[in-house]
């Protein structure tokens, strides 16, 4: 990882609309990020520890969730010790870590969004070889994929984005992001145009594909009520999923290329952190409330842990 312009610190101009509000901020961002935490680990728990939920749909949706934590790690910490600083800045080096893991955190959730809707097709649309298709040895390698092909291409984008000469250290937004690096560099940025659209091209095929699933997946489940039953239960809240993740990410990908500065701060900063804001917290949550096996599984832990709460002896 080269540094070519021999910048050491990148300050964050986007903190300058929050300067009369950061108490309020820094309550809402704590209690944000618990509740992230919170509804995250209790999912991947309750998936881990119940033999029941050890099937294609559920490891998908726990990993799902184990990338929520890893991408809000990269942003709420430091948001929260930047609410509280005077000056707000980044170094070099963790300026490129932070791009590393906030955009794979965001490529890896359309691969499992997209693995997601592969199962439920096999799973409607062809149920006879849906064990022989979805196998673990399969699953597992699935799963490897989804997470292994983000962290490629993001070490591609961090690659060419190290070699840039920068003119300057500025970046307009709350937390390190790709395309406001590439943005101060005062040499040629064709390398990273291509490489940016073309993968921004790859996940746009995700949505196509997920659109497709969907389409073969209404047809069949029209066909008898036993279809329609397991595309409710199970897909619905896919379906909710993906247009929450898309629409975030959406925001913060047009407004990164094609925003006008004449947007006020305050806007600009909400739809940069909309996508580490709502997957994290309604996918565990949609999951969880409709998914009846998450759901009364869930539900039997708190009424246990009620129970021996009331049953510990007295001091």
């Amino acid at each position: 990882m080269s540094n070519t312009s021999g910048i050491v610190l990148f300050s964050l101009s986007g903190f300058s609309a929050t300067v009369n509000y950061r108490v309020t901020l820094f309550s809402l961002t704590l209690v944000c990020y618990c509740l992230i935490v919170v509804v995250n680990v209790s999912l991947i728990l309750t998936i881990i520890l119940d033999q029941n939920l050890h099937e294609p749909m559920y490891v998908f949706l726990c990993n799902l969730c184990i990338n929520g934590l890893y991408g809000t790690a990269a942003f709420y910490p430091k948001f929260v010790f930047d609410l509280l600083s005077d000056i707000q800045v980044i170094s070099y080096k963790g300026c490129l870590l932070q791009i590393f893991v906030i955009y794979t955190y965001a490529t890896i959730d359309f691969s499992i969004l997209a693995l997601m809707a592969y199962d439920r097709y096999v799973a409607i649309c062809r149920p006879l070889e849906y064990h022989t298709i979805m196998s673990v040895r399969r699953m597992a390698m699935f799963i490897a994929i989804s997470w292994l092909v983000p962290f490629l291409c993001e070490v591609m984008v961090i690659g060419l984005t190290s070699t840039l000469k920068l003119c300057g250290s500025n970046i307009d937004k709350l937390y390190c992001e790709n395309w406001s690096v590439v943005k101060l560099a005062c040499s040629s940025t064709g390398a990273n145009n291509i490489v940016g659209l073309i993968i921004i091209a790859f996940y746009c095929v995700h949505v196509i594909f997920i659109v497709c699933s969907y389409v073969q997946l209404i047809k069949s489940a029209l066909k008898s009520r036993e279809g329609r039953r397991k595309f409710t239960q199970t897909c619905v809240p896919h379906l909710l999923c993906l247009l929450n993740v898309t629409a975030a990410l959406l925001f913060d990908v047009m407004y990164s290329r094609y925003g006008s500065a004449s947007v006020p701060q305050n806007v600009r900063n909400f739809m940069a952190i909309q996508f580490l804001i709502m997957p994290p917290i309604l996918n565990p949550i949609i999951y969880g409330l409709i998914l009846t096996k998450i759901r009364y599984r869930l539900a039997t832990l708190c009424m246990i842990a009620v129970q021996r709460f009331k049953l510990r002896p007295k001091v």
